[in-house]
């Protein structure tokens, strides 16, 4: 039975605190950065923020086209999806070990003490 300990302050600044509790209502910990419907558009944009992968990018969509092909289109494509496979399943694994941790913090006993 692990305890967390909050301190309010509630002498000067209580007028601020029921403006940030608007804003802020659930008080829960969240250090994710995907959920089920943003991993993939929202990965993919940070795999194609990397130099190499648009260039390896560049390289599959140069293929397709049949005067500068040099390789068959899938065998480049290879390389490409390896990458950004292996880059994605690391991405969600550690996301989801921040989902579990975040979880576990977040639904620990807490204890309040008040003036």
């Amino acid at each position: 039975n692990k305890w967390r300990i909050v301190l309010p302050d509630n002498g000067r600044q209580g007028k601020d605190w029921k403006q940030a509790s608007a804003f802020y209502s659930g008080n829960r910990i969240q250090t994710t950065k995907y959920t089920w419907f943003t991993f993939l558009p929202q990965n993919l944009l940070e795999q194609f923020h990397r130099l190499g992968n648009l260039y390896f990018f560049f390289l599959v969509v140069l293929n397709w086209f049949p005067q500068v092909e040099v390789f068959h289109k899938e065998i480049t494509m290879l390389p490409l999806a390896v990458v950004l496979l292996a880059s994605m399943t690391q991405d969600a694994i550690e996301d989801y070990r921040k989902y579990q941790y975040d979880k576990t913090i977040n639904f620990t006993k807490t204890r309040v003490y008040n003036k």
